[in-house]
């Protein structure tokens, strides 16, 4: 099963890797943008290269018309009725514009000679407007399968008209189809003969006429067997004639050819974003592993750290940040021991408050002057009794006898700075001074005093000496700080009141008693623990005296 950490980033990886999959849709939008685009750009030039052969053809009408009726001899040869005439006349524009059907009418409107026509109109139409384009539903002829054609009619002064035809027939259109290189249709909308519906007057061969239902002027893609950019529209030169039937033409390209490359394109573009998937997620994938494994390793050494046990991790070779965590912990893990032997060692001298002020380097080097109290612990008559006892026993009775001592210092807080022979220096107050450390030195004396009472009793049981103690108590300003060499140093405390405290340890043995306190103590003491004035006394090194107690019991209260 994987772990949270593999799945969280396996997760991580496939993620991209469905991100990027997710750009195909959008490379799939683009890609039809692209078909859409080249249809909105190609199909309108198709239309207009269509609209301008269909201008350039009505040119084409016009100038046959006004040149026609212009010439006297064409009005002469009219009048006459000389077809021969008139064929002469008319031969060069026939030639030159083989499209144009030629229709002469006699002043009533009667069809007197044409020119082009298979079936021509016999009567003029109707309601003419002087050089007005038609768009005519049969142009100049008449049957249903004759074309729509646009035609312009011209009089020639009294002898009759001109009605010259340009019809758009399936050869103008497969000729205009070469030219766009599309397909071309044409739609009429005839009130007279259809109703008013519209229907499909010419279709080029591949036209898709299927699309034609759903054709508007904006061009769109429309799909068959083939897929065709489709669009309707209505040119200029048939939308300024008087249309007698409504004409829309549509063109159509096939565009099945762009679409392709499109598709191909997307199928590229989308092989390379799944290989890169692919690849990503192979990546993805052994580096999640790696990664995983790493940090497996460090998660499982720390918690067996938290069991106090001190394992080091064996690092993955990643070659980053997780190997560099790994040698990390390792060096942790090395710090995290010697500190804990540190702690082990100096917490036989200090409270383990203490000892983390210490550990936390709050301790000045080279000293700082701090107001504390000093508790000096003697033997007596130690010289006489480790005459009578080998070098093992005294260090046993020694060892048994400063375990009880310390304990009772360490149980108010105080701090053992050292040992002299069978003499113990302890400190309240340093390095982490308190309020009531007066008090808890104190308090650390009378229960000196009990643990010796009891350590006496289990001597007699056993056959050995009792011992006697003296302790004296001084509290005021000192040095406090790292003392020696560079190479070796000591923490401890220096000053006046350190050698006064242990001048009135001394005094307990002239004065008979075994704890004495000086004056500035006492005054630090609450009602919690009873003393007793014995007087002033002159120590050495002091030229004033010193007034100093003895210490009684504690109080219920305070124990």
């Amino acid at each position: 099963m994987l772990s949270t950490v593999r799945r969280k980033l396996t997760a991580l990886v496939v993620f991209s890797a469905l991100a990027a999959l997710a750009m195909l849709p959008i490379l799939w939008w683009l890609t039809h943008r692209e078909l859409l685009e080249q249809v909105h750009v190609r199909v309108p030039a198709a239309i207009r290269g269509f609209e301008e052969e269909l201008d350039d053809d009505v040119t084409d009408l016009d100038v046959t018309a006004i040149a026609i009726a212009g010439e006297h001899d064409a009005q002469a040869a009219l009048a006459a009725g000389d077809k021969a005439a008139l064929d002469t006349i008319v031969q060069p524009f026939r030639v030159a514009y083989p499209d144009l059907d030629l229709l002469f009418f006699a002043p009533d409107g009667k069809l007197l000679v044409q020119f082009g026509c298979a079936n021509p109109r016999p009567q003029m139409p109707q309601k003419l407007a002087k050089a007005t384009h038609l768009v005519l539903a049969h142009g100049c002829e008449l049957g249903e399968n004759a074309p729509v054609a646009i035609a312009i009619i011209r009089p020639l002064a009294d002898a009759g008209f001109l009605m010259v035809c340009l019809p758009l027939d399936k050869p103008y259109f497969e000729n205009a189809q070469h030219k766009i290189n599309g397909e071309l249709a044409l739609e009429v909308t005839n009130a007279r003969t259809h109703g008013g519906q519209r229907y499909t007057e010419f279709a080029t061969e591949k036209f898709p006429t299927g699309g034609l239902a759903t054709a508007t002027t904006h061009p769109d893609v429309f799909v068959t067997d083939s897929t065709w950019a489709l669009a309707t529209f209505v040119p200029n030169a048939v939308a300024a004639a008087d249309q007698r039937v409504e004409l829309r033409f549509s063109a159509a390209l096939d565009v099945s050819a762009i679409k392709r490359i499109v598709r191909h394109h997307l199928i590229f573009a989308a092989l390379v974003v799944l290989g890169t998937a692919i690849v990503a997620l192979s990546i993805g994938w052994r580096l999640a592993s790696r990664m995983a494994t790493a940090l497996a390793r460090v998660n499982s050494a720390m918690r067996r750290l938290e069991q106090q046990e001190y394992v080091k991790v064996e690092a993955v070779r990643t070659g980053d940040e997780l190997e560099d965590l790994a040698e990390g912990f390792n060096a942790m893990v090395d710090g995290l021991r010697e500190r804990d032997k540190l702690r082990v060692t100096m917490g036989k001298y200090m409270t383990e408050e203490v000892l983390e002020h210490v550990l936390a380097g709050e301790v000045e080097l080279g000293g700082k002057t701090l107001e504390l109290t000093i508790l000096f612990c003697d033997l007596r008559d130690f010289t006489t009794l480790s005459e009578k006892k080998s070098a093992q026993q005294i260090v046993a009775l020694l060892n048994e006898y400063f375990t009880h001592m310390v304990d009772c210092v360490m149980a108010e807080g105080g701090v053992v700075d050292k040992y002299i022979g069978d003499n113990i220096m302890a400190v309240f107050g340093a390095p982490v001074s308190r309020p009531d450390d007066a008090r808890r030195g104190v308090r650390a004396a009378v229960r000196m005093r009990a643990a010796l009472a009891k350590l006496n009793e289990s001597f007699v049981e056993r056959g050995m000496e009792r011992l006697r103690f003296g302790i004296g108590l001084h509290s005021g300003e000192v040095v406090a700080g790292n003392i020696g060499s560079l190479r070796r140093m000591e923490y401890t405390v220096i000053g006046d009141a350190v050698n006064l405290a242990s001048r009135l340890e001394s005094k307990t043995k002239e004065l008979g008693t075994d704890i004495i306190i000086s004056e500035a103590t006492r005054e630090r003491l609450d009602d919690s623990i009873t003393t007793e004035l014995i007087g002033e006394v002159h120590v050495k090194g002091r030229a004033q005296p010193v007034q100093i107690y003895k210490v009684g019991t504690l109080s219920t209260s305070s124990t």
